[in-house]
């Protein structure tokens, strides 16, 4: 019985921190990573690359930060239950507070371990 591949996109400006994310992630098993270098890209990939089973997002990007991809997100009914984790240097309560009350489901703070990142992961889309 074999299952499709978990898909996930990862939104960032910064392709090293896209790498290191990637890099994370491809450590679990059957995973498509798709990437987009802001919100405007990532909008795009999710309204023409078909189902995503996880968002993985910064919030300092140009064109459209993290925050309004949340937004966005959550307004649309294929991807309203995707879980979103948020990567960010942003570590202020507020923002964590904003980002969560926008539709977030996770919030990590940069620099991440890959270990913090996998585990959150496993945990949202209870991996074993």
């Amino acid at each position: 019985m074999s299952q499709q591949p978990i898909r996930a996109l990862v939104v960032d400006d910064s392709q090293a921190m896209r790498r290191s994310i990637m890099y994370a992630l491809q450590r679990l098993t059957d995973v498509v990573c798709i990437e987009a270098q802001d919100g405007v890209e990532g909008l795009k990939k999710l309204s023409t690359q078909g189902r995503f089973d996880l968002v993985m997002t910064d919030i300092n990007m140009p064109l459209m930060d993290g925050l309004k991809l949340i937004h966005h997100i959550r307004q649309t009914q294929e991807h309203r239950a995707v879980p979103i984790v948020v990567v960010t240097t942003e570590s202020a309560a507020a923002d964590r507070e904003r980002a969560m009350a926008l539709g977030a489901t996770a919030y990590l703070v940069k620099p991440v371990q890959a270990r913090v990142v996998l585990d959150t992961v496993k945990e949202l889309l209870k991996l074993g």
